[in-house]
């Protein structure tokens, strides 16, 4: 599939080594955007990068699901398709799957070579962990058709959207890294929607505000702007719906999927609800057991597609949160499906402070104490982030 000549055993796992740790040793993120670290970066570059067709998924939730969702439909039907997500749960490859599967390692440092080989070492020391890790997965993809690109946090100053898209979708936008985007929604709206350039697809939204802006900005840019609505018959609808109630589809995936089968009409590529049946994207309410779920969701939006999922089967919540996320109002949301909390240890320096979190549950009367292990007799949920998630597997398998 690719250009280049794969490695000998012993030479990728050297190759390996040597990536892995030069990503270990890479900021995650800056807490200042630089505006012009990336498009220098990729003008450096793009004269010996061949990109495919991009289909940009930028919003708030639903973006990973919905990305899965679309890039095997395109697979199914006939293309090389490359989806690029964030963050992985235990292994890198997860980030950038190719053709129904996550990357290989030796695709991996094939691609890793050619960067280094292409930028300045300035340059490759100076690019964050995800800006590098976005132009890795653009040569990966060289041969691709097709590449879903799922933006990181925001939309217009992000990394993936230094490249020339054919189509920008948006999933629901709502409140989620302030201290990067703003902190009203207006400035997180605006901040996503200005990602669009010449057509866009917009799902179904909490705010009405948001499809203001979108409109403001669509005609700003001279974008044409699509919804759900005017790209879907009433066939299509009750077809998706048939589709999800046989599958025991949750609600917000099959908005997610309407969102899908809108941009393949777009596209102009046949609907086949079959080919979704193999769109796996684990964490994303997966069940690991019969009484154990994971989600790696972390924010309002994805605590209240937790509730409407469960219709009041009550669970025991293993959780922790992010210091910077409104872990208050999620837990209240999420109170009337709680039997208590079990608190999980997570090893990261973002991870709020426990008697903070501790503080919380007390205010909001909701029994708790800490993860030790799992009762076979309970169900549980495990919820928080990516980082609680993995935290949790990495304990569960000893």
């Amino acid at each position: 599939m690719n250009s280049f000549m794969l490695p000998k055993t012993m030479d990728v796992i050297a190759l390996n080594h040597r990536l892995n740790t030069f990503l270990e040793n890479k900021p995650l993120y800056y807490t200042k955007i630089d505006l012009e670290r990336m498009p220098n970066a990729y003008a450096e570059i793009k004269d010996h990068l061949k990109v495919p067709r991009i289909i940009h998924v930028v919003g708030t939730n639903g973006k990973g699901t919905t990305g899965r969702y679309l890039s095997t439909a395109l697979y199914k039907s006939g293309y090389s398709v490359g989806h690029y997500s964030s963050p992985h749960i235990l292994e890198f490859n997860e980030r950038i799957w190719i053709d129904g599967e996550d990357s290989s390692e030796a695709l991996l440092n094939q691609a890793h070579q050619k960067l280094q080989s292409l930028l300045s070492v300035e340059t490759s020391e100076s690019l964050s962990y995800f800006e590098y890790t976005t132009l890795l997965a653009m040569f990966v993809y060289e041969t691709c058709d097709f590449v879903v690109l799922e933006a990181g946090l925001g939309g217009e100053f992000d990394a993936t959207n230094v490249f020339e898209k054919e189509l920008s979708i948006f999933t629901p936008i709502d409140f989620d890294h302030e201290a990067f985007l703003g902190s009203s929604l207006e400035d997180i709206a605006s901040t996503k929607l200005r990602s669009m350039r010449q057509q866009a697809l917009i799902g179904k939204q909490k705010h009405e505000i948001v499809l203001e802006i979108a409109d403001t900005i669509s005609d700003t840019q001279n974008c044409r702007l699509f919804d759900v609505e005017t790209l879907l018959g009433s066939e299509d609808i009750l077809a998706l719906e048939k589709f999800c109630y046989e599958e025991k589809l949750p609600a917000y995936i099959e908005e997610n999927l309407a969102l899908v089968c809108s941009a393949l009409r777009l596209l102009d590529i046949q609907i086949n609800y079959n080919d979704f049946k193999e769109a796996k994207l684990f964490g994303r309410q997966s069940w690991i057991e019969k009484n154990i779920c994971v989600d790696v969701g972390h924010n309002l939006l994805a605590s209240e597609a937790i509730l409407s999922s469960f219709h009041g089967r009550k669970v025991i919540l293993v959780y922790n949160s992010f210091e910077d996320k409104a872990y208050k109002a999620i837990l209240a949301t999420l109170k009337p499906i709680i039997k208590h909390v079990e608190i999980l240890k997570v090893d990261d320096n973002r991870i709020e402070k426990q008697d903070l979190i501790e503080s919380a549950l007390n205010s909001l009367q909701i029994k708790h104490k800490i993860f030790n292990e799992i009762d076979k007799e309970e169900t549980y949920l495990v919820f928080g982030s990516f980082s609680v998630v993995e935290a949790f597997l990495k304990q569960y398998k000893k």
